[in-house]
């Protein structure tokens, strides 16, 4: 099975956690995520879905594959045509290889980089499986990718090269100070991330469910139209919250971006 829709574009992640229950409890009771383990995948893994939709999954950090110390962080997929040709390509403009190109079962292939702005990413063509749907609704569903860092124009141009066209539903933005109490971005010297930004209905019922938690896990940005809400797990693990109507406009915004930002040209 090939992917339901454009490569080019992010399709999965997974929550690399040392507290899988407490990482699960919080974001279904946060974003109504259900989290359960996927009986037909013979590794028993644990799978997040937002509504009827698998979105990603999960895995812990106290299993013998990860090395001792690995922070909790999210790992993002961006399917590609070719993993071996396209992991090539990012090493010429720049990207160093963390995983060389393998073959992860029934999985499909899969690399994992550090690129030029020290973002990590995995490249992975999918065989079986294709990630999450490009048209899903419900609520709580990934949207696009943003990636803030001091270079967004070097960033976005290395996309370019490597995948031989813009990306879809990404966004590069320019990072600024990290906000208060994040204990994340720039201020802290931490590298570049992507972030998933999620739609949802209500953004301010997702801040009050989340400083349920406690009040140092919403972070608010900006005001009206350009208010920026990020999500922080206990762990640390952020997403981007707006309405779906700010998401439409983003995406058309940073389309306009795209189509004036072509490999080789800088703006």
């Amino acid at each position: 099975m090939t992917r339901h829709g454009p490569v080019n574009e992010f399709c999965w992640m997974d929550l690399k956690t040392r507290d899988p229950s407490g990482t699960a409890a919080f974001f279904s009771s946060v974003l109504g995520w259900d989290f359960a383990v996927d009986e037909e995948d013979w590794r028993q893994a644990v799978k997040i879905s937002a509504g009827a939709d698998r979105i990603g999954g999960v895995s812990d950090l106290a299993q013998p594959v990860y090395p001792p110390g690995t922070p909790p962080h999210i790992a993002y997929y961006l399917a590609v045509d070719d993993v071996d040709r396209r992991t090539a390509l990012a090493v010429a403009n720049g990207a160093q290889v963390v995983v060389a190109p393998f073959d992860a079962g029934d999985q499909g292939r899969i690399a994992t980089l550090i690129d030029p702005v020290g973002a990590a990413l995995s490249l992975w063509r999918p065989r079986g499986f294709a990630g999450w749907p490009v048209s899903a609704t419900a609520e709580g569903t990934p949207h696009h990718a943003v990636l803030a860092c001091e270079d967004p124009e070097r960033a976005r141009e290395f996309y370019a090269r490597t995948t031989g066209t813009s990306l879809g539903r990404a966004a590069f933005r320019e990072a600024g100070p990290a906000p208060a109490g994040t204990g994340t971005g720039p201020a802290t010297g931490s590298a570049p991330q992507w972030e998933l930004a999620l739609a949802v209905d209500d953004p301010d019922a997702v801040i009050r469910r989340a400083r349920a938690h406690g009040p140092d896990l919403v972070t608010l940005a900006g005001e009206g139209r350009r208010r920026v809400v990020r999500l922080r797990s206990p762990e640390g693990l952020t997403f981007l919250i707006q309405t779906r109507e700010t998401r439409a406009r983003d995406r058309t915004a940073d389309a306009r971006v795209n189509r004036v930002a072509r490999p080789g040209r800088r703006r």
